[in-house]
């Protein structure tokens, strides 16, 4: 993550913030907006090329996001974030900043992200109870991320941000012979 990315991130998520849950400029339709915009960047190899090209000049870049905003039905916080995206030749790097605003944004609403890997496949039941542990120990809510990996033996391993837990069969032997080569 480059600082300048959580810097635009924070910055947005204070304009998003102060729109509230309404319907074209909360949270919610800022997500989908943004998500329009991504989908057509990833679709158009032409449109990262003008974004991307020095030559073209700003007063062009923004047009074509107005353009874009008339078909998308971007909220105009949106369109201005993305015009000074492109006036301090950010642009380039819109997914990283979307990435760190979705993580700003979740962060701002108590939302954890918990990566969860486990030795076997748990059914829907486990899934929610070992979520439900998840949130009382971080004090919010859990948005989970379930990966497999057999290596640990049992047990589970949890990544919050950059704290791991873990309650691994893997991990407890690791501990164990730490303990009894000292």
């Amino acid at each position: 993550m480059s600082v300048f990315a959580a810097r635009y991130a924070r910055a947005f998520a204070d304009v998003v913030g102060q729109f509230g849950e309404n319907e074209t400029g909360g949270a919610a339709a800022v997500e989908k907006q943004l998500n329009a915009f991504l989908a057509a960047w990833d679709e158009s190899p032409e449109l990262r090329e003008v974004f991307g090209d020095p030559s073209v000049p700003v007063v062009q870049k923004v047009a074509v996001v107005d353009a874009l905003k008339a078909k998308l039905h971007f909220a105009p916080h949106v369109r201005n974030f993305l015009a000074v995206l492109i006036e301090h030749d950010r642009i380039t790097a819109v997914h990283e900043i979307v990435a760190e605003y979705h993580k700003e944004l979740q962060e701002r609403l108590g939302i954890h992200h918990a990566e969860i890997v486990t030795a076997r496949e748990l059914n829907a039941d486990d899934k929610a109870a070992l979520v439900e542990k998840i949130g009382k120990l971080v004090h919010g809510k859990v948005d989970p991320t379930f990966t497999l990996d057999k290596s640990i033996l049992g047990g589970v391993v949890v990544k919050i941000g950059s704290t791991v837990y873990d309650g691994s069969v893997a991990g407890r032997f690791e501990r164990l012979r730490e303990e009894l080569s000292n």
